[in-house]
């Protein structure tokens, strides 16, 4: 099955970038860091885990032979990771899967948080999702499970917005 080893990587990937994320809000908790809508963050995660296990379940129970849209959605999914990297280095300890504001935080406006809304959705969630999908051929978690992770992820976004607004005068 060579489907194992983008499995194993991709474990490993959010695996890593969990414990950043666990490190990271530890810390900030520490410091006097508000945390927001905890109850919508474990429904993303739940929904992640899901349609992360959906997915891997599709690719090893109903293999298909690697073809193009393996490798466009390989590629997807490393635009995806990448573009998470990212986002980690310029957040920096601010960043959490947790929607979580600290006493000194400030607002990131660099070139791509401009022109990108919530970059971390955008250009890594939702490609990350898909990539791994049809890297996959996971057309069921596609199809049901992309949808449903964005009805959460929609929920998300307007409880960030508004904390946010909130938080940062002029945001």
């Amino acid at each position: 099955m060579p489907m194992i080893g983008f499995i194993a990587a991709a474990t490993a990937l959010r695996l890593g970038t969990l414990a950043v994320s666990i490190r990271n809000e530890k810390r900030l908790k520490r410091d006097g860091a508000t945390e927001y809508h905890a109850a919508t963050t474990a429904l993303l995660a739940l929904a992640h885990v899901s349609y992360y296990l959906a997915a891997f379940a599709e690719g090893l129970f109903r293999p298909a032979p690697p073809d193009w849209v393996t490798v466009a959605g390989m590629a997807i999914y490393a635009f995806g990771i990448g573009a998470l990297f990212w986002v980690i280095a310029v957040l920096g300890r601010f960043w959490t899967v947790k929607m979580v504001v600290a006493r000194d935080h400030v607002l990131v406006e660099n070139r791509l948080f401009r022109a990108v809304r919530h970059p971390n959705y955008f250009l890594n969630i939702l490609p990350e999702l898909i990539g791994l999908a049809l890297a996959l051929h996971a057309w069921g978690t596609l199809l049901i499970g992309l949808p449903v992770y964005l009805v959460i992820l929609a929920a998300r976004i307007r409880q960030e917005e508004r904390v946010m607004r909130d938080a940062f005068p002029g945001y």
